[in-house]
């Protein structure tokens, strides 16, 4: 029977579970309620979704539904290429007056969810948004000077000596209320095709999407491999990882809840005196601390996933070379292990967060091709997906963030073959044509014999391509490009210095690389830019959103270079960090701000943006910040975000975030971090 009067809203994104759902618990508590999901990938821009991560959507959705559907109500799903219009639609047809959601935090969801806001509250809705997926809000997590953290270590000691415990995860509701959805039907999504109805099935085979399933994928994991985690997770032959990352980025399995749960394993093996267990957990934690730190990047860097982090890297002289790129992604670059993971994920969607990291260096620093094709990459092949940790775990490997790997290391594949594939089982997994190599030659089969080739049925150059570039080729390219990066700087702040540069503005941005065209989306829509009006008062309800000022927006077209040394010579010096956010977010509001979203090309991240901080304080038992402790006249925004991939992605063990960098020792400059407010995108 449904609830009779008003309803309230609540809206699923990347949150799909009725367990420690903090929006579905406060629709619950407040009456009758009308679950909505709406599917608007135009929206995303360039980064509409893959092909897998769709059929784990589309399984995700079907396994809520059912959930719902037992608790009293069902799912509604709209197809839409506007959110904020959808929500309108479905608040004028149910007669809702409330409307619940849960936070995101990459840039294009924090604009459409301050529009959300604004638009809804205008109408006398009420709207409400919580913290769903993170164990704290970015804006709660700063150093002894209010700052926001630009190191990991840093961060994650934080996090873990907070003076609160994250908020215990929710149990699900025992009964929900349906609202009156009659006048609000369903719409059909459609997430496959014909041509990839036949690859689709395939994953069901290894994998079960949905909240229930994540909650037993995390049982088996604790119970099972979680205690030689420390001893086994460099393994790519095995399973030897949690696999919840996929189940993480939909957010079929709170973070918090694992949090927790791991925590209780550690105080058991704490007091068993288990000490490899003890190490275990820590790992397994910093992969949830590493999660953590990419929304927090994301947050307080929107453009993470567009720009490095390092000012100078702004210099580097990517090789914009698509021959090389098709190499790598179709596994036939010479190099065994390499092309393994490579040909893996093609198959199935998935690489271990070692192969992650052998992949994705020799990409930025063997072929030294510009690092966004390989994010973009694997957004497009990956179940898991996730922009925030990508763009985190790609800067890592570029070394275009303080604590990240050094820029001039090269991993040499063969070496970490000895690492994480010592017996070439998962080479021969992915590569038949080696199958019947020893294991002596696996991982370097250009220095075999002749007759063991031969014996192995293997023709160098013939049916296994020889090595696309030597590894010392390599790192003298290397060499010859971090003196040309340092040079190009050095020329830039010369030029600062002497006062014989411009400046900053509009007329010295270069064109960013575009992406090879075989990865832009066919569907690609071409709609007017939408401007929101200027900010009025702000309410309690505000999140933290970028905003961009009229005198700043600036969309152009993007061009492929046909040689990146050429955009290299961009002249503008880096701007320190130094920049009291605050006090520009005040001085934008008090211009006016103009929102700006063009949902078709994503021209987004060609703005300038300043971030906002003056959202006030949510003082409501449900608010995202519940978990605070109440401050005296304390500025804090009211949203959160969804779930995340980054829980086992780029690790690395030896060398890993927050390992400190000799290379940045030896070049102090580089801890200068980029203002967005002045900088354009660069490669």
């Amino acid at each position: 029977m449904s609830g009779g009067g008003a309803c309230s809203i609540v809206w699923f994104r990347r949150d799909l579970r009725v367990e420690d759902n903090p929006a579905l618990a406060a629709g619950v508590r407040a009456g009758a309620v009308v679950a909505v999901f709406i599917w608007a990938p135009e929206e995303e821009g360039q980064y509409y979704p893959g092909r897998v991560s769709r059929w784990w959507l589309k399984n995700s959705l079907a396994t809520l539904d059912s959930s719902l559907r037992s608790l009293g109500t069902p799912l509604i799903t709209k197809r839409s290429t506007d959110s904020v219009s959808s929500l309108l639609e479905v608040v004028k047809s149910t007669g809702a007056t409330q409307i619940f959601f849960n936070h995101l935090y990459d840039p294009l969801s924090l604009v459409r969810d301050h529009r959300a806001k604004e638009v809804l509250t205008a109408q006398g809705i009420t709207v409400r948004s919580f913290n769903s997926d993170l164990l704290y809000e970015p804006w709660d997590v700063n150093d002894a000077n209010g700052q926001p953290f630009t190191t990991f270590d840093a961060f994650w000691e934080r996090c873990l000596t907070m003076p609160y415990d994250p908020q215990a995860p929710l149990l699900p509701p025992k009964r929900i209320i349906p609202g009156d959805a009659s006048r609000c039907p369903s719409d059909t999504l459609v997430f496959e095709d014909e041509s990839e109805k036949a690859s689709n099935a395939l994953l069901a085979r290894a994998w079960s999407p949905g909240w229930s399933n994540a909650d037993k994928a995390l049982t088996a994991f604790i119970n099972g491999p979680l205690i030689e985690y420390s001893k086994n997770r460099r393994k790519a032959d095995s399973a030897t990882t949690s696999f919840l990352s996929p189940h993480l980025h939909f957010g079929e399995v709170s973070v918090k809840k694992v949090f927790h749960l791991v925590r209780i394993k550690q105080v058991l093996w704490a007091n068993e005196g288990n000490i490899a267990g003890e190490e275990s957990v820590n790992l397994f934690l910093k992969s949830i601390g590493l999660r953590e730190y990419s929304r927090y990047i994301s947050f307080n860097h929107p453009y993470s996933h567009e720009r490095p982090l390092l000012g100078h890297l702004k210099f580097f002289p990517w090789v914009v070379n698509e021959g090389y790129f098709k190499a790598w992604r179709q596994g036939r670059t010479g190099y065994p292990l390499v092309d393994a993971g490579m040909r893996e994920l093609w198959a199935t969607g998935w690489l271990h967060d070692r192969i992650r990291v052998v992949v994705s260096s020799f990409f930025v620093k063997v072929l030294q091709l510009p690092w966004r094709w390989g994010m973009k990459y694997f957004w497009d092949t990956l179940l898991d997906a996730d922009l925030e940790s990508d763009a985190l775990g790609w800067q890592y490997i570029s070394g275009t963030i303080p604590d990240g790997r050094e820029l001039d290391r090269i991993d040499n594949p063969q070496f970490e073959g000895y690492k994480c594939d010592p017996n070439g089982e998962y080479v021969r997994r992915w590569l038949p044509e080696l199958s019947r190599l020893p294991t002596e030659w696996i991982h370097h089969p250009w220095n075999a014999p002749e007759s063991v080739l031969q014996a192995a049925g293997i023709e160098l150059g013939s049916n296994y391509p020889l090595p696309i570039v030597g590894i010392d080729a390599a790192k003298a390219r290397l060499q010859e490009a971090l003196l040309q990066m340092w040079q190009q700087e050095a020329a830039s702040r010369a030029a600062m210095e002497n006062g014989t540069e411009e400046g900053l503005g509009d007329s010295s941005e270069s064109a960013p690389i575009a992406f090879p065209q075989d990865m832009i989306m066919e569907e690609e829509r071409h709609e007017p830019v939408r401007n929101n009006p200027p900010h009025g008062t702000r309410r309690y309800q505000d999140q933290m959103v970028p905003s961009i000022t009229s005198s700043h927006v600036r969309v152009e077209e993007e061009e492929i270079a046909s040689d990146l040394r050429n955009s290299a010579q961009d002249n503008r010096a880096e701007v320190p960090m130094n920049v009291n956010t605050q006090q520009n977010a005040r001085e934008a509001v008090n211009q006016g701000v103009l929102q700006t979203i063009n949902r078709n090309n994503t021209q987004l991240q060609h703005n300038n943006t300043v971030w906002l901080r003056n959202a006030a304080e949510d003082s409501t038992a449900e608010s995202s910040s519940s978990t605070r402790r109440e401050r005296d006249g304390g500025v804090v925004p009211v949203w959160s975000p969804p779930a995340s991939s980054f829980s086992e992605q780029f690790v690395d063990d030896e060398n890993g975030i927050g390992a400190s960098s000799s290379y940045l020792q030896r070049h102090p400059q580089s801890h200068q971090m980029m203002n967005w407010t002045r900088l354009p995108q660069t490669g």
